[in-house]
Parts: C-alpha cells; sequence; structure tokens
C-alpha cells in the first residue's frame, strides 16, 4: 500500500499543546495554529482503523482552494501552507455548533425524513418529497459540537435560548452561512457538480468572525454530479455522488453506524484504493489538477518532509519577526 499517515507526533519548537482531532492533529504555538492533515478517516463519529493514502493532503488542498475563493464573505483563520498536508493559522476561540446548510434532502435529512419526521432541526420540511430532491430553499441545521461521541441536532431557538451563542452573532454567523453556501454552489456548478449540503465552523478573532476548520471538502460537503442529477432522479435510481456518503453506505451495508455494540467491518486493500480513489476523483473535478501517487514514497520519508517543511516555515517566520 502507498504511505499514508495515521497519528503524528511532531516536535515543533515552541508548541505549547497539542491535540488530536478525528482526523487532523494540532499543535498550537502561542500566536498560531499548526494542523496537519493525516490520512485518517472518520464516519458516524468513529475514527475508522484504517487510513486512506493522500486523502490528507487532497483535503488540505481542497479546504484551501475554497478559504482563498470566500475571503471576500468572510475572514478566514489560514496564513500559510508550509506543506502539502499542512495549514498554518490564527488561533481562534472556536463557536460551539456546526452550521449545516443543506439544499438537497440526502444523508441524514433524508434519514430522518424517511423515518417520518418533517421537522429537522426546527425547521419544518415539506410532504412528498423523495430522496435527493431539491429542498424549496436552502436550510441551516445546526448540530452541537461535541468533543467526542456524537454530534447532535439543535435547532436556531434552543441555540439562542440555551445562550450557546448569541442571538446578534447567531444572525451574522447564519447570514455568512447562506453566502458562502452560494459561492459553493456556484463555483461547483462551473466544475459540473451540485453541492448537495456542506457544514461550516466558525471562531472569533480578536472578536471577530472568522471560518476555520476546512470548507468544502468531501469530508464536510456532499456532492452530485450536475449532468446525471436530472435523469437518476427521474429513473428514481441513486445518484452518483463524490462525497463520504459512499464511505457510511458502505459502513451501513456491512452492519454498522456507530452504534454501541457494533464493530466496524474489515477494511480491505481493495476497500482503502477504492476510498483513496474517489478523494482523488472529486480533487481532479473539483480544482482541474491531478495528484500522481508515489509508490516509492514511504510513510517514514512523508512524515520527514512534513517535519522538515514546517520547521523551514517556522525559522523563516522567526527570521522575519527579528
Amino acid at each position: 500500500m502507498l504511505a499514508a499517515i495515521q497519528y503524528t507526533d511532531f516536535s515543533f519548537p515552541n508548541v505549547e499543546k497539542k491535540q488530536r482531532g478525528k482526523v487532523r492533529d494540532l499543535y498550537f504555538l502561542k500566536d498560531r495554529l499548526i494542523m496537519v492533515a493525516t490520512d485518517r478517516i472518520s464516519a458516524f463519529d468513529v475514527i475508522l482503523p484504517r487510513a486512506i493514502p493522500y486523502k490528507g493532503q487532497i483535503l488540505n488542498r481542497i479546504a484551501l482552494h475554497f478559504l482563498q475563493r470566500t475571503a471576500d464573505i468572510v475572514p478566514n483563520w489560514v496564513l500559510a501552507s508550509p506543506d502539502p498536508n499542512v495549514t498554518v493559522g490564527k488561533i481562534c476561540a472556536p463557536i460551539p455548533v456546526e452550521i449545516v446548510v443543506r439544499g438537497y434532502l440526502a444523508g441524514h435529512a433524508w434519514r430522518q425524513y424517511k423515518a417520518g419526521h418533517r421537522m429537522l432541526c426546527g425547521v419544518p420540511l415539506p410532504e412528498g418529497l423523495h430522496e435527493n430532491d431539491p429542498l424549496p430553499t436552502p436550510i441551516i441545521t445546526p448540530t452541537t459540537k461535541a468533543h467526542s461521541g456524537h454530534d447532535e441536532d439543535i435547532s436556531k431557538e434552543e441555540i439562542i435560548k440555551r445562550g450557546i451563542v448569541p442571538a446578534p452573532l447567531y444572525e451574522q454567523i447564519e447570514a455568512v452561512a447562506l453566502k458562502l453556501f452560494e459561492r459553493g454552489t456556484q463555483m461547483a456548478r462551473e466544475r459540473n457538480l451540485i453541492l448537495v449540503d456542506t457544514k461550516y465552523e466558525f471562531g472569533l478573532h480578536n472578536g471577530a468572525l472568522h471560518l476555520i476548520d476546512e470548507v468544502h471538502t468531501p469530508d464536510s460537503s456532499r456532492y452530485f454530479y450536475w449532468d446525471t442529477y436530472e435523469q437518476l432522479q427521474k429513473e428514481g435510481k441513486p445518484q452518483k455522488q463524490l462525497s463520504k456518503e459512499f464511505v457510511r453506505q458502505w459502513l451501513i451495508e456491512n452492519g454498522f453506524q456507530g452504534k454501541e455494540g457494533q464493530r466496524v467491518p474489515t477494511m480491505t486493500n481493495e476497500v482503502v484504493e477504492d476510498i483513496m480513489r474517489r478523494y482523488m476523483e472529486l480533487y481532479t473535478t473539483m480544482t482541474g489538477e491531478t495528484i500522481e501517487p508515489d509508490p516509492s514514497l514511504t510513510t517514514e520519508a512523508l512524515m520527514k518532509r512534513i517535519e522538515s517543511n514546517v520547521n523551514n516555515y517556522l525559522e523563516t517566520e522567526q527570521l522575519l519577526l527579528t
């Protein structure tokens, strides 16, 4: 198998704290954050046992692609990307809700709808919809940001009532999220894709709202192909999609949804390679660029490359600051 990063434990200079997320390893300096995008993959809020080669690099590059192209809507946390797997940025105080914007009835929303629910996070859903149908207008379905375990659906009213986010700030967040979704929809259409749904995370830096983490990547978004959407929908067939939903479907088909007592099915080399191929396909579709796998690159060499690139960046920045 190709090189893949499951975990990191770098000793970058002046690191004050290390933190491991679901798929990213974070290194906190006094005035900035080093985020290493590993090749871990999670689904149903569970980290799967095998890493996917090139996944971290792909997600990092796609996130940067969109963060650069949405900075006119809202500032974001990014300062630099010294390595394909690494982003360095501002340390922001995270706002403890994820803002999920949905333009179509898919994924979690469809599973809730199919179960008979017609209210999702306080938002009413019309009768008569089918899986993957467009919604009348994009809706926002927030979730609480859990440190571990499953995130939970929550309504706008409950967020404000509990004091999780002050009302004026939350109104600003929703307005910005809809503008981001509109921009993402436009950019997807230019690449023959439909942005079905996505999630945004926000934080505050010096009191100003910032977009943090990733944006419009296949880990945080779902995409359909524009040119086949109507025909497949008319025929009642599954949509061809490029997102992490295919991983969730594979897990569901093999008896796993992250529930207590369930075990993650065996990830064979074929499964890992298929997931990698789909991530590469999305990257090329989204950006027009390609990544050529390097079979000679070892995991050890990959780790050394990241460490060297980050250390060179920090050394340069230190020289510039003195």
